[in-house]
C-alpha cells in the first residue's frame, strides 16, 4: 500500500511540475520579445531548437516514424502545423499584445472549442453539463474582454485563435491515438513536422543569426522555452501517466495557467483588473469542472 501512494504521490508532483514549467512560456517569451524578437521568431526558436533537442533523445522513433503509411502521415502533418505551429504562433503574439494573464485566459477558452470540434470531427455527444461549462468559459472571455474596456483588437481575437488551435491539436492527436500511435510518437510527430516547415523558410535561419548578435543571455531563455517550457514538461507529463489515472493527471494540469498567471503578476508587474481576475478565475473553473468530471 505505501508503495501505491508513493508511486501516485510522485506520478501527482511530476504532473505539477510540468504544469508549472509549460507555465513559465509566457514568461520566456515576454523576456525574448524584450530584446527586439518577433512572435514569429520566438515561434521558430522554441519549435526548430525543441525538435533539434528531440532528435537526439529519441532517436529510435525516428525508425518507427518513416515506416508508418502516407496516410497516417496526413493526419500528423495536419495536427503538428495548427496545433503547435499555429497555437505557439498565435499565443505568443497574444502575449506580446495583451500580456501573459490574458493570454493564457484565452488560450484555456480551448475547452468551448474543443465541445464543437469533437462533435464534428469525433463524433462525441455534448452533453448540458459540457454545454453549461462553455457558457461559463464563454462568460470569463468577457469578463475579460470588459475589463479591458471592451477593446477587441488584434492580441484578444489571436488569442482565442491559440485556443481553438489548442483545442484541434487534442482532438487531432486523440485522433492519432486511434491508429495505436504512442503519446511519444504524436509528440515527436508534431515537433518533427513543423520544425521542417520553418527550415523551408528563410527566415528561420536570419531569426538564429539574429539571435547570435543578442547578448549570450538569449541561448539561456532560447533553451528555457524549448527545454523548460516544451520538452521537460511533456516528459514528467507522460512520465506521470504510468502512475496516475489520465482523470487525475489532467486536473493537476491547471496548476500550468495558475503558475503563468502569478508569473506575470509578480515577475513582469502585469496587472489584472477586478473584472478580468473574475474571468480567469470562471475559465480556469470551467476547465478545471470539465477534468473533473472526465471519466
Amino acid at each position: 500500500m505505501k508503495t501505491e501512494q508513493s508511486t501516485l504521490l510522485i506520478g501527482s508532483l511530476q504532473v505539477i511540475l510540468a504544469g508549472i514549467c509549460w507555465g513559465t512560456l509566457g514568461i520566456f517569451s515576454t523576456q525574448l520579445g524584450d530584446l527586439g524578437l518577433t512572435s514569429f521568431q520566438i515561434t521558430t526558436l522554441r519549435i526548430v531548437t525543441a525538435g533539434m533537442i528531440v532528435l537526439v533523445l529519441l532517436p529510435k522513433l525516428f525508425t518507427t516514424f518513416a515506416a508508418m503509411p502516407a496516410k497516417q502521415w496526413l493526419g500528423l502533418i495536419i495536427q503538428s502545423l495548427i496545433g503547435v505551429l499555429g497555437m505557439t504562433l498565435c499565443y505568443f503574439y497574444a502575449v506580446g499584445q495583451v500580456g501573459v494573464s490574458m493570454a493564457v485566459a484565452l488560450l484555456y477558452t480551448a475547452p468551448v472549442f474543443s465541445l464543437v470540434l469533437a462533435r464534428v470531427i469525433l463524433g462525441e455527444r455534448i452533453t448540458a453539463k459540457s454545454a453549461l461549462l462553455a457558457i461559463i468559459a464563454v462568460i470569463g472571455v468577457a469578463c475579460l474582454m470588459a475589463g479591458d474596456k471592451f477593446t477587441i483588437n488584434a492580441g484578444v481575437a489571436v488569442g482565442l485563435l491559440s485556443g481553438l488551435c489548442y483545442s484541434l491539436y487534442g482532438i487531432l492527436g486523440k485522433k492519432a491515438m486511434g491508429f495505436n500511435h504512442s503519446a511519444q510518437m504524436v509528440f515527436f510527430s508534431s515537433v518533427a513536422f513543423s520544425s521542417l516547415a520553418l527550415l523551408f523558410l528563410p527566415q528561420t535561419f536570419t531569426t538564429y543569426q539574429t539571435v547570435l548578435t543578442l547578448p549570450v543571455q538569449t541561448w539561456g531563455l532560447v533553451l528555457g522555452l524549448s527545454l523548460v517550457g516544451t520538452i521537460a514538461p511533456f516528459l514528467l507529463y507522460m512520465s506521470a501517466l504510468q502512475k496516475l489515472p489520465a482523470t487525475t493527471a489532467s486536473v493537476f494540469t491547471i496548476v500550468e495557467p495558475l503558475t503563468a498567471i502569478i508569473l506575470a503578476v509578480f515577475l513582469l508587474h502585469q496587472p489584472l483588473s477586478m473584472m478580468q481576475l473574475i474571468g480567469v478565475v470562471l475559465i480556469i473553473g470551467a476547465t478545471l469542472a470539465n477534468a473533473l468530471g472526465r471519466k
